[in-house]
This record gives structure tokens, C-alpha cells and sequence, in this order.
């Protein structure tokens, strides 16, 4: 969803108090992004002359603005404004297709296909392709992910893990018990143990091709980083 900045440009005075206190007064530029990050700029080169990173709070009233962080804060007093204005902002991202909602370029940001003018939005592996053809249910364009073999799915219609969990649930046993490797979803794809809490094996499902069997019984798979057992502090992987 678009949300806003501030930017403002005149004569001001910033000055910052922390571990030591520092202040510069004259013709500056202070942008308030959206993520509260206060930045302060003069017109010698991009690195501003005062800053706060996304402090715990920020107010942009009348000639002031006001951003504190701890021990620290950044205040800076608007004397003569020039410029003073309010800015909505979007995501930026790689065109991958049209909006199935409003045909406007769906944008591919960080683990996000997005439509900069509606609400379409939805989730996507960071390490997926996405593809030229489109989902036949609802029009997003569909992604190409490597879990254990190459999927292809609609990233809205289709779960992800339940694709990985028809083609490897169950499918390697457990190293330190009798149990199974469940395939599971806990904040990320798991191989855990179905003897759970008997018995806490767990590893991450590695971003890549099943490849084989490591000596220590457990799957290898090939990775953009190479090959690597599913367990990745096994000392009998090659």
C-alpha cells in the first residue's frame, strides 16, 4: 500500500544529541521516510549531514520536526520553508506482467508481486522465477521454484508447501530415531521428525534439486552454492 514522506527545503537548524551533540544550520533538505528514517541533507555530496535510522518516533508539525530514539534524537526547526510537502510513495519493483486487476505492470519487489494502483498483492519465494504464462484461475503470472524438484505454480491459487509435501512427505527417515521427515511449514519449508516433541529433528528444505543420498543416509541436494547434504554441518558430505 502507498505511504507518505515528508520533504522539506529552506533555511534550517538540525541538531542531533546522543553520545555527543552536533548541529548545522543553513539552506538543507529534510526528508522523513515512511519508515520514520529521518534523513538531513546540504548540497555537498549524498552522505547527509545528520540522520536518524527509523527512530522509535517522529512528528512533522508546524516548523519542526521531532525524531527520538533512545538516548538519541534529531530536531530540526524550520526557520524560512521554501518547499514543504507531503508525497506518497509505492514499492519499486521489476515489471513482470500485467495486473489481472486493472492491467497496470505488476511489480516483482522483495518476495512481492505488487500493483502500484490497486490492492493485488501476494507473496513469493525470493529465489522464484516467475514465468511468462499466467494462472488460468485468477491471471497472476506463475512462478518456477526449486524445493527438492522444479515446481511451477500459481503463487496466489496453489500452496507452495502442500506441492513440496505431495512429492517428499515422508519420503527419507529420520537419523535419530525411527520416525519419518514430515514436510512442514514453520515460519519456512521444515523436514521434521513425526515422533515431534519425542523427537526434535528438524532441518530447512534446502533451495534446490534432490540429488542423491549423502553416506550419512540423509537426501544431497544441488544448490546454486553447490551440492550440500540436508543436514549442512554433516561432516560426510563431499
Amino acid at each position: 500500500m502507498p505511504e507518505t514522506a515528508h520533504v522539506i527545503a529552506g533555511r534550517c537548524t538540525a541538531v542531533f544529541e546522543g553520545q555527543s551533540e552536533e548541529e548545522h544550520c543553513g539552506d538543507l533538505i529534510v526528508l522523513v521516510k515512511p519508515d520514520n528514517t529521518v534523513l538531513v541533507h546540504d548540497a555537498d555530496g549524498y552522505q547527509p549531514v545528520a540522520w536518524l535510522t527509523r527512530p522509535d518516533s517522529v512528528t512533522v508539525a508546524g516548523g519542526t520536526v521531532a525524531a527520538s530514539d533512545g538516548d538519541q534524537s534529531l530536531t530540526v526547526t524550520v526557520h524560512d520553508a521554501s518547499a514543504r510537502d507531503a508525497h506518497t510513495l509505492g514499492h519499486a519493483g521489476l515489471p513482470v506482467g500485467e495486473c489481472p486487476d486493472c492491467d497496470t505492470d505488476l511489480l516483482r519487489g522483495d518476495g512481492t508481486l505488487s500493483c502500484p494502483d490497486c490492492e493485488t498483492a501476494v507473496p513469493v519465494p525470493r529465489d522464484a522465477t516467475v514465468l511468462d504464462d499466467t494462472c488460468p484461475e485468477c491471471g497472476l503470472p506463475r512462478v518456477r521454484v526449486r524445493r527438492g524438484c522444479s515446481l511451477v505454480c500459481c503463487p496466489d491459487c496453489e500452496s507452495l508447501t502442500e506441492r513440496v509435501r505431495e512429492a517428499f512427505d515422508r519420503q527419507w527417515d529420520c537419523p535419530d530415531c525411527e520416525g519419518q521427515l514430515r514436510v512442514l511449514y514453520r515460519g519456512g519449508l521444515l523436514l521434521g521428525c513425526d515422533r515431534y516433541p519425542d523427537c526434535e529433528t528438524a532441518y530447512s528444505f534446502p533451495t534446490g534439486i534432490h540429488d542423491g543420498t549423502c553416506d550419512c543416509g540423509l537426501p544431497v541436494f544441488e544448490t546454486a552454492s553447490g551440492r550440500r547434504c540436508l543436514d549442512s554441518g554433516c561432516s560426510a558430505a563431499s
